[in-house]
């Protein structure tokens, strides 16, 4: 059963009954090289549950059959075959299997130095996507790895997952409306922007907007503006002392009250408590 965000605290449950291949960047080179904490393949069953509470680099998770859930954007969704989703650097993430329903998967996970990590990076939130070649390229790279084989071998393993991760990403790169559209958003976030503010500047109706943002981010552009206005927030949170009530204002949001209960419904923190669950400079990004 998922938790509420009032339930949620920092959680690595695997179990008996499932599987993982894993590669890390300490056990393979060409990987920390590409900025990559770590890939892999799982086929998961109760009890297996991660929740992290303080996600430092982007978390691009595949489903490859079955069913679990995922919590995305402040609410549980149900993850299944053919879905892919992104978490942002800097928010609260989770995932679990479900009773009676067995979970495969894949993943990568980016260091926070990663330029896929950096707050101007753009994704689907979920979207759909044939993952099965990334889960090869996985799988490729993990007998590379355990055969200690030619190290070149890896880097094209490793190429072969980024390429698919920018294949993923392609939806809002070819739409040059959106990408100019939120390029200047997020340069400007305090501005008090309207539904209608963001379809006059893509210079289509809003109704149009809506239906390219909902097919290219998951999201309509409101939720897409709540998004980049809360992400921003976290990563001053995460990374710099500014005084809430500063970074409030920075984002849009007059009213300290609002901005604490949006970051709260999207992050499952306040932001005091987000910035006070920050781990010590150099921890894990296990």
């Amino acid at each position: 059963m998922a938790g509420l965000h009032n339930d949620l605290s920092e959680t690595h449950i695997v179990g008996e009954h499932t599987q993982q291949f894993i590669v890390r960047a300490e056990d393979c080179t060409a990987l920390a090289s590409r900025q990559i904490s770590h890939v892999g393949v799982g086929d998961a069953a109760i009890p297996y549950r991660i929740v992290r509470t303080h996600l430092s680099g982007t978390y691009v998770h595949a489903t490859l059959g079955g069913e679990g859930r995922i919590l995305l954007d402040g609410r549980w969704r149900p993850h299944r075959a053919g879905m892919v989703s992104l978490a942002p650097a800097h928010v609260l993430h989770a995932f679990h299997a479900i009773p009676s329903r067995r979970w495969q998967y894949c993943w990568v996970r980016y260091m926070p130095q990663s330029p896929r990590s950096a707050i101007g990076f753009m994704a689907p939130v979920m979207a759909r996507f044939d993952a099965e070649p990334l889960r090869h390229a996985i799988l490729g790279l993990c007998q590379e790895v355990r055969s200690r084989a030619d190290s070149g071998a890896a880097l094209l393993w490793i190429d072969l997952i980024e390429h698919y991760i920018t294949r993923f990403a392609e939806p809002l790169q070819r739409e040059d409306r959106l990408r100019s559209l939120w390029d200047i958003v997020q340069k400007d976030l305090e501005r008090p922007w309207t539904a209608g503010d963001l379809a006059g500047l893509a210079n289509i109706s809003g109704e149009h907007l809506r239906r390219l943002c909902q097919a290219s981010l998951g999201r309509s552009p409101m939720q897409q503006l709540t998004y980049l206005r809360v992400q921003h927030a976290a990563h001053q949170l995460a990374t710099t002392q500014t005084k809430i009530e500063d970074i409030a204002l920075q984002v849009g949001y007059l009213n300290p009250f609002a901005f604490s209960n949006t970051f709260k419904r999207m992050t499952g923190f306040r932001p005091s408590h987000f910035r006070s669950r920050r781990p010590p400079e150099g921890d894990s990004d296990a």
